[in-house]
C-alpha cells in the first residue's frame, strides 16, 4: 500500500476511534466531534445541534467543533447509539424509548396522553422531573451515554390517507408504530392494528401498501415526503413524546472539567433555541402541507383517552408516583 493511502487509513481509524480528526493547530490539539440525526439538514434537531457546535468553536478558539451527519448517513437511531457507546460518534438525537432500560422510568413519557399538551410537557421536561431523569439516564447501570438535554418533538398525530376521528375508524388500519410494544398496544387500543417499523423502511411501506398509514408530527409528514402517499392529518394527539440529545460517556470521560462544563451549558441553550426553532418549523410545516392538499381534521380526543386507559394502567401503575408529579405540574 502506498504511503499517503496507508496514512488516509490510519486518519480513518483514528477519527472513528477517538472521536473525531485530531490535528495540530496553534500549539493546541484540535477535535472535531460527530453528531448525527435522522431527520435532514435544517430541521429544528439537526439545526440546535449545529448551532451548538458553531458555540463550541467559538467559545473554544476552533479547538472543538461539530460535524453533522444528517438524514440517517451513519444509520438509525439504534446504530448510532451504538456508535456512540463506543466513542465513535459523539452526539446523537434519539427517542426516548431507546433510554428506557438504562433509565426505566423515563417510560413514563411514553404512556399515550400522559401530558395534557405541549406546553404541560414543556414544564415537566424543563424542570425538575426533567432533570433527574437526565441524571438518571447518564448514571444508570450500564450506561455508555451522558444524556445532555431534552427536545420538543411536538404532538403525534395519525395519517392516513382518510380521515381518523375516533376509534371506529381505526378498525383494519396497519398504522406504523415505533419499535416499543407499550406503542404498539397503544394502537391496538386505539382501534387499529398496531406495526412496529423502522422509520427508514417507512416511505416505500407507505406507498406500496403494507402499512395504511402512521403517526407522526407534522414537521416530520413534510420533512419525510410522507404527505406526498398520506393526504389526511387527523389530530388525536395520542403521545407527546420529548426526544433527548446524548454524548458519549467514552469521549466524556476524556474531556476537561472546564469543557464538560462548557458542553452542559451550550447543551442547556440548544434545549431551548431548539423550541424556537420547533415552534416555527411546525408553523411553516403546516402551512406548506396545506398548501400541498394535506387535511388536518378535528379527532375525537376523549374517545381515544377512553380507549388507551387500559394502557396507562398496565404500563403506569409502577410509575404511579410520578405520573402524579407530572399531573402536579402546573
Amino acid at each position: 500500500m502506498k504511503k499517503r493511502a496507508w496514512l488516509a487509513v490510519i486518519s480513518s481509524v483514528l477519527a472513528l476511534a477517538g472521536g473525531g480528526l485530531t490535528t495540530v493547530a496553534h500549539g493546541q490539539s484540535k477535535v472535531v466531534w460527530k453528531a448525527s440525526d435522522v431527520h435532514p439538514l435544517g430541521y429544528p434537531t439537526v439545526e440546535a445541534i449545529v448551532r451548538m457546535g458553531k458555540k463550541l468553536d467559538a467559545a473554544t478558539n476552533g479547538r472543538i467543533s461539530i460535524q453533522m451527519f444528517p438524514s440517517m448517513q451513519l444509520g438509525g437511531e439504534k446504530e448510532m447509539i451504538e456508535q456512540a457507546q463506543i466513542g465513535a460518534l459523539q452526539i446523537a438525537r434519539i427517542s426516548v424509548g431507546a433510554m428506557g432500560p438504562v433509565a426505566d422510568e423515563v417510560n413514563v413519557f411514553n404512556l399515550p396522553f400522559v401530558f395534557r399538551d405541549e406546553a404541560h410537557m414543556r414544564k415537566v421536561i424543563d424542570g425538575p422531573i426533567g432533570q433527574e431523569l437526565l441524571e438518571r439516564m447518564t448514571n444508570g447501570p450500564g450506561s455508555r451515554l451522558v444524556a445532555l438535554g431534552w427536545m420538543d418533538a411536538g404532538t403525534r398525530n395519525v395519517y392516513a390517507k382518510k380521515p381518523v376521528t375516533g376509534p371506529a375508524d381505526l378498525k383494519g388500519m396497519k398504522i406504523r408504530m415505533m419499535g416499543n410494544p407499550l406503542f404498539v398496544e397503544t394502537m391496538n387500543a386505539m382501534g387499529g392494528n398496531g406495526v412496529a417499523m423502522g422509520f427508514n423502511e417507512l416511505f416505500s411501506a407507505l406507498q406500496t401498501g403494507v402499512v395504511d398509514g402512521a403517526e407522526n408530527n407534522p414537521p416530520t409528514l413534510l420533512a419525510q415526503n410522507h404527505y406526498t402517499v398520506s393526504k389526511v392529518m387527523s389530530l388525536t394527539g395520542h403521545l407527546i413524546i420529548p426526544e433527548i440529545f446524548v454524548f458519549s460517556k467514552k469521549t466524556w470521560e476524556s474531556l476537561s472539567k472546564e469543557d464538560q462544563a462548557l458542553v452542559k451549558k451550550v447543551s442547556a441553550e440548544a434545549q431551548q433555541e431548539q423550541r424556537k426553532l420547533w415552534d416555527a418549523y411546525t408553523l411553516e410545516a403546516e402551512t406548506k402541507l396545506k398548501a400541498a392538499g394535506v387535511q388536518f381534521v378535528p379527532a375525537d380526543k376523549a374517545a381515544f383517552y377512553k380507549a388507551t386507559q387500559p394502557i396507562r394502567d398496565k404500563y403506569g401503575s409502577k410509575y404511579a408516583a410520578l405520573i402524579k408529579r407530572i399531573e402536579d405540574t402546573k
